[in-house]
């Protein structure tokens, strides 16, 4: 059984906003030795109470431990830990070397300054790290902040609201509990900068709520993400299906950078199915069971979401080759399928669930032309040995990120960007404003005195002899 949110009131939320707004302008937020405190409570948060947020998302989502642990607490400790370590080298002025001897006297210079309150709203499907690597990112840059998670992950939402206080300033960080009225209400208000994960429907709402302030806007949206299996005869196909299934199956599909369907040489599906079924038995031994083993993956995150998958299932062109189970209205079995036309009702949206289609492709021009006739995806996984095949995607597609060989572990170097385009598309420089600033010494008026009235010709005739420079030939 779900667990029940009280929802925070308008006043409530107008409250936390005050509170946070106030502490900002104080300054509280700004000294070093206070964000660094801030992020290792954060830590400590985690580790005291490890077992509790495995709880809480086990009751949420039934996703089993070890995959909250390496994919959730774990990873963000050791986050919070990491920007506790680097942050002041962040957040440490950056000078500006200056291209001309007339400025180089200018003391040319970047500041790192915190934005302002921001507001994090985040996403039910991995509600930890999609909730407090962003807060990391606030917390290092200065800023208080707003959390916001779905309403949809109750018992992790309650957890946080209980815990975040007794280990965080709570003049500073904050959750609201609440679901479409309430985000409504919060969005109403100016903010310096608002991060939002989850899908574009409500993405482009977040946006257009933040344009009546043009406040900054981050959005992280996913996408079809697409696997590639070059025809390749070196590549190992049962490594690449082991990794593949694997990173399907994690939280039953529902992860933004999830692969979200293959593009397999035509010569190749069978082989690569095979290879799928042998990763499928290994995962799942003979007397085991996805849905009611010892081990089960994780639900659907409710009956509407599953309905949507069903569907899905109900008006696809495909042959279903593994899986195809589906149990009440929150499970649904690890689903493969082949002979998927690129059109198919499989195709058209984000599946955001345990569903893998296989579309054949004639050769990796192919291969590109199904990726590029859909929205720009979060990530595209290309298997295969070859750096030309490399060079060949990183030239002729777009996708926020480029990964070789396996799938979802990107998510392991927070040292790499996140992030991607267009619908697709957090850490220290997003709560960060970069704050130009020089110094042009008094000493260097004899050299600026042709900038001031009276114009003379000979003051217009020095003004254009930069704009006179020779253009090189190419």
């Amino acid at each position: 059984m779900l667990s029940k949110l009280t929802y925070h009131t308008p006043a409530e939320i107008d409250e936390i906003y005050a509170r946070l707004t106030a502490t900002f302008r104080a300054g509280t937020t700004r000294p070093l030795a206070y964000r660094r405190r801030q992020l290792l409570q954060l830590a400590r948060m985690l580790q005291a109470h490890h077992t509790a947020f495995e709880d809480a998302i086990l009751a949420d989502l039934n996703r089993p431990r070890i995959e909250t642990t390496v994919a959730e607490v774990a990873h963000v400790i050791t986050s919070a830990l990491n920007a506790a370590e680097n942050f002041e080298g962040w957040a440490a002025p950056q000078p500006c070397p200056t291209e001309e001897a007339w400025r180089a006297g200018w003391d040319a210079t970047v500041y790192k300054e915190p934005k302002g309150v921001v507001l994090l709203i985040s996403p039910w499907n991995y509600p930890l790290v999609l909730t407090l690597n962003p807060l990391i990112g606030a917390i290092a840059a200065g800023c208080p902040a707003v959390l916001k998670p779905s309403e949809l992950a109750p018992a992790f939402t309650q957890l946080l609201a209980d815990l975040l206080p007794q280990y965080l300033d709570t003049a500073a960080y904050a959750v609201v509990k609440g679901a479409v009225p309430e985000t409504t209400h919060v969005l109403s208000l100016r903010w310096a900068h608002i991060l939002y994960t989850g899908n574009s429907t409500v993405g482009r709402i977040v946006a257009s709520a933040a344009a009546k302030h043009l406040t900054p806007v981050t959005l992280e949206l996913g996408g079809k993400s697409a696997v590639v299996i070059a025809d390749d005869p070196c590549l190992d196909l049962d490594v690449a299906a082991r990794r593949i299934l694997h990173g399907k199956t994690q939280n039953a599909g529902q992860l933004c950078v999830s692969p979200d369907y293959a593009l397999v040489p035509r010569g190749r599906v069978d082989a690569f199915v095979q290879s799928l079924k042998k990763a499928h038995a290994q995962f799942w031994p003979e007397g085991d069971d996805p849905l009611r083993g010892s081990r089960p993956v994780s639900r659907i995150v409710n009956a509407q979401h599953h309905a949507r998958l069903v569907g899905l299932l109900e008006r696809t062109k495909g042959t279903v080759v593994i899986g195809g189970e589906v149990d009440g209205d929150r499970s649904i079995v690890p689903t493969v399928l082949t002979d998927v036309p690129a059109d198919d009702a499989l195709m058209n949206e984000e599946i955001f669930g345990p569903i893998l289609p296989i579309v054949a492709v004639d050769d990796m021009d192919h291969a590109i032309r199904v990726i590029d006739s859909k929205p720009t995806p979060l990530v595209i996984y290309l298997f295969t040995t070859e750096n030309a095949l490399k060079e060949k995607f990183l030239k002729e597609t777009r996708s926020g990120q480029l990964i070789l060989n396996d799938v979802v572990m990107q998510l392991c170097v927070h040292e790499m960007p996140f992030g991607g385009q267009g619908e697709s598309g957090c850490n220290f420089d997003t709560f960060t404003h970069f704050r130009g600033s020089i110094n042009v010494p008094h000493v260097q008026e004899p050299h600026l005195l042709g900038r001031y009235r009276p114009y003379t010709d000979d003051k217009y005739e020095a003004a254009c002899a930069p704009g006179r420079i020779r253009i090189p030939d190419a």
